[in-house]
């Protein structure tokens, strides 16, 4: 049939049950919206270890590493780069201002050895949170340590050092 010798009624009837039909959504098919890819993207980027880290305002590495005294037995979230993680099954990793060497970093190790993070994680942002401690690490723990990847910004002679470690509860890791 040609269009023109449609009734107008039935062309009428034609485009409202095209335009009824066309916002049903089809058996099993989720009519929630797709997220943007760049919303999926930023999702899938960002990797979540032990417990949830809080949305309070996070502080710097930097400034955790300046003062750690006025941070000590606190649970804070912590900002900053991840240098190195444990080589042999990231049971901690180092968190800094970025992955050179040379840098100050704060040692975080995971609550009750109750997670870890990937050995590749060197180079990830990272959220912590956690409660900041400074501890002398013993020079066999040390030496252990610097097998594994870590660096020591304040050695003291005999081979011990002083470090600034986060015990955390959560992390999250953005790559």
């Amino acid at each position: 049939m040609r269009a023109d010798s449609l009734s107008p009624l039935a062309v009428s009837l034609a485009a409202v049950t095209a335009l009824s039909l066309a916002g049903c959504p089809s058996k099993g098919r989720d009519p929630t919206p797709e997220p943007s890819p760049a919303a999926a993207a930023s999702a899938k980027n960002v990797e979540k270890f032990g417990g949830v880290v809080s949305e309070k305002e996070s502080v710097p590495v930097a400034k955790v590493l300046r003062d750690p005294e006025k941070f000590a037995e606190s649970t804070v979230v912590v900002e900053g780069t991840v240098r190195s993680a444990c080589s042999v099954k990231g049971c901690w990793m180092e968190l800094a201002e970025g992955v050179e060497k040379n840098r100050q970093g704060a040692r975080v190790t995971f609550k009750d050895y109750g997670f870890f993070v990937p050995k590749d994680s060197a180079g990830a942002k990272a959220r912590v949170e956690g409660v900041v401690g400074v501890k002398t690490v013993s020079a066999g723990d040390v030496d252990h340590l610097e097998k594994e990847g870590a660096v020591f910004a304040h050695k003291y002679q005999g081979g011990t050092a002083r470090e600034v470690r986060i015990v955390a509860t959560g992390v999250e890791l953005t790559r």
